[in-house]
């Protein structure tokens, strides 16, 4: 728990993304939405009228740095919890100390890091302090707080959403780093360069300005100036990884992303996010998993081989793993983009999953049930039945649904691939049944 204003004479110790960290909204970069000449947050600090507020956003957007910047500039006292380290306890000793602030008039402002993190209980522990004015409660989350704050949290706080930073702003950001950061007044490095390093950062100005640390760090000095070239990139940037939240938002959007590419026979989209996520460390069993599902889902019948190569894949995978799975999985992907779509199957199981949850209580017909007993065949069970084997076409004109349901009509074949000739089947059976 830190008073911003302690942080200064510690300043030469940061690391380079905290000593260039912003002091006020000119030098903030990128949020415009949020942060413009005619953005909420500006009208905040200029009427010195600042409410609760959640931010909402991928790491290195700015969030801290936002939190801080209305603190300074509204000259509120500012506390930071982690939501990490912080328990009830740490709570109740903030909300003393903003209490004594709020008796000699002054407004405190309290920032939790990382806010999903907090359960319920330490939650709750803010409303009443919310509610009554003893503190502003900032936010910081990269889960969707729909899903991560309590309703009645969310409903005393103002949620902003922040967006991965554009690579032009974070051109600027690292700009700024070499101009201002007087350490860095020998480096010599070309636009190109941090042209590079915006690209390779994924929206992050936190990675962008640790990567840029680190290559002026590994370089070594020619003479008294430090000449950072493409290759003292790319020895910096070898284990650089793809951007990738396997428990968050993003984990949902890129099986989606895979999922529906596949369903619209698009295989290079379908590549692209297999890659992300495998390159990004997904379990490739999950993978493998949907990839099952969507078999069945979205080819089903028009090519029943479908479903036989999803379980290879996974099979695959289960043998031997990452890397070496991961063409095993490319291929399938491939395999069922390009396959015929029916989706046919799942229908087919929602309106019957429909129709079980109506007729729950309907009985299965006389004529299907085994006469175990001898008090069943009394009762009636199996009369009627009539066995398929005995007749020409291994067809007969037995009613099996219920009386309630017995029209009621689930699979409808398409005319993709295979379900083309099952289509025909069908309506074959249907006329052989009709005249029996």
């Amino acid at each position: 728990m830190n008073s911003l204003f302690d942080e200064e004479n510690n300043f030469e110790f940061k690391p380079l993304a905290e000593k260039m960290r912003p002091d006020n909204l000119d030098e903030f970069f990128g949020q415009d939405e949020i942060v413009g000449s005619l953005s909420p947050i500006r009208k905040m600090i200029e009427t010195d009228y600042i409410s609760s507020i959640i931010f909402w956003g991928p790491p290195g957007t700015g969030k801290t740095t936002l939190a801080k910047i209305i603190a300074k500039q509204t000259n509120s006292c500012f506390y930071e919890l982690s939501a990490v380290t912080a328990g009830v306890k740490e709570i109740k000793e903030m909300i003393a100390l903003a209490k004594f602030n709020k008796n000699n008039g002054q407004r405190t402002i309290v920032f939790v890091d990382e806010i999903h993190r907090f359960n319920k209980v330490q939650q709750d522990a803010f409303l009443p302090y919310v509610e009554n004015g003893d503190i502003i409660l900032i936010g910081a989350t990269t889960e969707n707080p729909s899903f991560e704050v309590n309703q009645a949290l969310l409903s005393r706080a103002k949620v902003y959403i922040l967006k991965s930073l554009a690579e032009d702003d974070l051109f600027l950001i690292l700009r700024r780093a070499i101009n201002k950061n007087e350490e860095y007044q020998v480096v010599d490095i070309s636009d190109d360069c941090l042209k590079i390093i915006a690209t390779m950062s994924n929206g992050d100005a936190r990675s962008a300005l640790n990567t840029l640390e680190n290559v002026v760090n590994i370089t070594p000095r020619d003479g008294m100036r430090i000449k950072i070239t493409e290759d003292n990139l790319e020895k910096a940037l070898q284990s650089k990884t793809f951007l990738y939240d396997k428990n968050g938002e993003e984990h949902y959007n890129l099986i989606s992303a895979l999922h529906k590419s596949m369903r619209n026979s698009d295989p290079d989209a379908a590549l692209y996010y297999l890659a992300r996520m495998l390159e990004g460390g997904e379990k490739p069993l999950y993978i493998a998993r949907r990839l099952i599902r969507f078999a069945s889902e979205d080819v089903g019948l028009a090519n029943p081989d479908a479903l036989v190569q999803a379980n290879a894949a996974y099979q695959a995978a289960h043998y031997i793993g990452m890397p070496e799975c991961n063409v095993n999985l490319a291929q399938v992907v491939v395999y069922l983009s390009v396959c015929p779509k029916s989706n046919s199957l799942y229908t087919a199981y929602m309106e019957a999953k429909q129709d079980a949850c109506n007729t729950r209580c309907e009985k299965v017909p006389f004529c299907l049930r085994n006469a175990v007993t001898k008090l069943d065949s009394e009762l009636g069970y199996g009369k009627g039945y009539q066995y398929a084997h005995d007749y020409k076409e291994k067809i007969t004109s037995m009613q099996c649904l219920p009386d309630i349901i017995k029209s009621h009509k689930y699979y409808y074949p398409t005319n993709s691939g295979n379900e083309k000739l099952i289509k025909n089947k069908l309506e074959k059976i249907a006329k052989l049944k009709n005249n029996g």
